[in-house]
């Protein structure tokens, strides 16, 4: 069965029961199933076809969610990306993708205008979703007769694509099989427990692995997607009262945020009964935190990627907080010697208790085949049926696995990927800027923050100038560094190395003439 099928059936199961909120929009499974027939005749009419890339530079709002649907309906592969991203970012997804249409809004509209002068996309192919500007409106297509064509039949053929961020910073394009989007979603209903009805906190972005997850095992379950088109504290909980909201699938930031609040005893979180999370780690005061605040509620940690979705998973997390749990079903886990500058293989497995690189079956029900046209990217990252994660762990002598960092220099911030270097590049640009390197320092709020140590080559080098500078040069907002640190000399090895290692442990000496907000 495609991933089409899936909507319709729930659809016909229980038609009247509501699926899917949008500020004052309420739609049932039926009202939702023919507007999204609408809006799939309106693609067909602008001459999308099976196998053709649409990118999405959408929000959570109603239209990202209905864009989704139609796709699967006409074998459309749905190719959501970050509609935070800089204009550079989003021209290098359309060219990649080989994009037919592209879907923007007004969040997004500068960016998205600027990649198609860049890339020269037609507008007779552009959409735009609300306000004025380029493109056609995305309320015309939903004028068109409803699709009748033939639905996609081959489980084997892709889906959708998403876009996570590459070695050297540019993104790779992951695409998913319907078989593996429906395995992932199945097997995330199981192992996270999840139940018929459930009302979910649709934040999580679309254009990620988790929030394509959160949307499938909603309509999956006949359950209701409340959507969240970006997060705020407050909004999220006066939705969990106002709605009813189930269960919340969310990165560890939005979690740390929500127990923090001042005021919580003022909003009603009754009727949470799940919460899990995903993205990044989560420390241990933060997971005592969530399940004072969730007393009832089932509590997961789940480990995966937008490659092989699920690697492992842990219920019942408050009995051990910082365990990500063991292989998920139909997954098999190795640790295997770490090195970033030679080859490990499989085979080279580290004794329980030791820090390795964790390490992933590909022969996984949820995994993917290999990356958009990356050779080089599936050569580091696939070896002999195993997928290197970048990841470092350990097991324990109970089989449960323990995620402790990265490989290599990527920081996961708020549930984002960056990398350092990528930064590094744009800082190195700015006159006030000798020398650079960029970690993520633990945060009980970000995970890891994006903290940049810089040697000044001028006495104007600061916060605000460096932070104005990222901004000017096109650096997406996410990515810009939240702390600054100017020092004497960035430790290298005498080869010229950076050594990164040295500023997380604090070898470093800062200069007090600067402003310092690490």
């Amino acid at each position: 069965m495609t991933i089409a099928r899936i909507l319709t059936a729930s659809m016909l199961r229980e038609p009247d029961a509501l699926a899917i909120v949008d500020g004052d929009t309420r739609f049932t499974y039926r009202e939702w199933h023919q507007e999204i027939e609408k809006l799939t005749g309106g693609l067909a009419a602008l001459g999308l076809e099976p196998g053709a890339h649409l990118v999405a530079a959408l929000s959570n709002r109603l239209e990202m969610a209905s864009l989704y649907w139609a796709c699967q309906m006409m074998g459309v592969i749905f190719t959501p990306f970050n509609w935070r991203a800089s204009g550079p970012e989003i021209a290098y997804v359309i060219k990649d993708a080989e994009a037919v249409v592209v879907v923007y809004e007004a969040r997004s509209a500068e960016a998205v205008l600027a990649a198609v002068e860049e890339t020269g996309f037609s507008n007779g192919r552009l959409v735009r979703v609300d306000g004025e500007g380029d493109g056609i409106s995305f309320s015309d297509l939903r004028r068109d007769t409803p699709y009748r064509g033939p639905a996609p039949d081959n489980d084997g053929n892709i889906c959708l694509m998403l876009y996570t961020s590459g070695t050297t910073g540019r993104p790779k394009g992951v695409p998913r099989s319907h078989t593996a989007e429906r395995n992932a979603s199945l097997g995330c209903v199981a192992q996270l427990h999840y139940t018929y009805g459930d009302v979910c906190l649709g934040v999580m972005p679309l254009f990620h692995t988790m929030g394509i997850r959160s949307l499938m095992m909603s309509a999956i379950l006949n359950g209701t997607f409340v959507c969240m088109p970006a997060y705020n504290t407050e909004t999220a909980l006066t939705l969990i009262g106002q709605e009813k909201i189930t269960s919340l699938f969310l990165v560890p930031t939005m979690f740390h945020d929500i127990v923090h609040r001042t005021d919580l005893a003022a909003f009603d979180l009754g009727s949470v009964s799940n919460i899990a999370y995903a993205g990044m780690s989560m420390t241990t005061a933060l997971v005592e935190s969530c399940a004072k605040t969730f007393p009832q509620a089932a509590f997961s940690n789940f480990y995966g990627s937008s490659e092989i979705y699920t690697f492992a998973v842990r219920n019942d997390l408050a009995e051990n907080p910082g365990s990500a749990g063991r292989a998920g079903i139909g997954q098999t886990l190795r640790v295997v010697r770490a090195d970033s500058d030679e080859r490990v293989g499989p085979d080279e497995i580290v004794p329980v208790g030791e820090t390795g690189e964790i390490i992933a079956s590909m022969n996984a029900l949820d995994a993917f085949s290999g990356y958009w046209k990356r050779p080089d990217a599936d050569e580091k990252a696939i070896r002999d049926g195993w997928y290197f994660t970048g990841d470092l762990g350990k097991f324990d002598e109970n089989g449960e696995i323990y995620v402790l960092g990265r490989v290599d220099d990527m920081i996961i911030s708020g549930g984002e990927n960056i990398y350092a270097e990528e930064v590094e590049d744009v800082l190195a640009k700015s006159p006030d800027v000798l020398g650079v390197a960029v970690i993520g320092i633990e945060d009980d709020r970000w995970g890891e923050r994006v903290t940049a140590f810089i040697e000044p080559a001028t006495e104007n080098a600061a916060p605000a100038t460096l932070d104005a500078h990222c901004l000017d040069s096109g650096l997406a907002r996410f990515k810009r560094p939240r702390a600054y640190a100017f020092v004497k000399a960035i430790p290298r090895s005498a080869s010229g190395k950076l050594l990164r290692r040295h500023l997380r442990t604090g070898d470093f000496e800062l200069l007090t003439d600067y402003e310092n907000t690490i």
